[in-house]
């Protein structure tokens, strides 16, 4: 049986979820990306099939669902309220290992968010802790090279595009498909300084 590695999980050939009942997750949609990527997702992310939009992730796995109650909701509206609205442009495909994406320029914002995360749930780690320190990306495409090479002569006409960051999304998977539980605005805005 083929296996695909994802977020560090595997999925079956035949298509069985990698995630657990009950994960979730904490993203930053970027609808801007799906007629760019949209396409090349479906064929090559697994995770498109199971109901991910084009997204920066914050944090995966955040708590599990039942952890989640009306406090976590109220402390998470609180937390990304505190960072403002920024822009971002995606201008390059890039790879780690096995993997295509887009990495947003500037990346630090993106950062930023999962930092306060992690400031605030300590125990909860970017992958679980498997890479090290998390880099801000927009997935695209699982593969060897040759299959990843096609995915990024597919994207690069579309690129670049920009999109206004407003919101963290919190979404939870069912067993077939991630849902939305939430959304975050950012809000903090500009203080004039006199």
């Amino acid at each position: 049986m083929a296996l695909v590695r994802h977020a560090g999980c595997e999925l079956s050939a035949g298509g069985a979820a990698p995630y657990p009942v009950g994960a979730t997750v904490l993203v930053v949609p970027v609808p801007e990306a799906e007629p760019v990527v949209g396409g090349q997702r479906a064929l090559f992310d697994p995770s498109a099939r199971f109901g991910v939009s084009a997204h920066v992730t914050v944090l995966y796995p955040f708590l599990p669902r039942p952890e989640i109650g009306e406090a976590t909701v109220a402390e998470l509206a609180g937390l990304f309220a505190g960072h403002r609205p920024f822009e971002a442009a995606f201008t390059g495909c890039a790879r780690f290992p096995g993997l295509l994406y887009l990495g947003p320029e500037p990346a630090e914002p993106f950062a930023a968010l999962t930092r306060s995360v992690t400031a605030r749930w300590p125990a909860l780690r970017p992958y679980g802790g498997r890479y090290g320190e998390a880099v801000p990306h927009l997935s695209v495409g699982y593969g060897d090279d040759q299959v990843l090479d096609g995915v990024e002569t597919a994207v690069a006409p579309g690129l670049p595009f920009a999109t206004r960051v407003t919101s963290v999304d919190l979404a939870s998977f069912d067993g077939l498909r991630w849902t939305p539980v939430a959304r975050f605005p950012l809000r903090q805005s500009r203080i004039l300084q006199e």
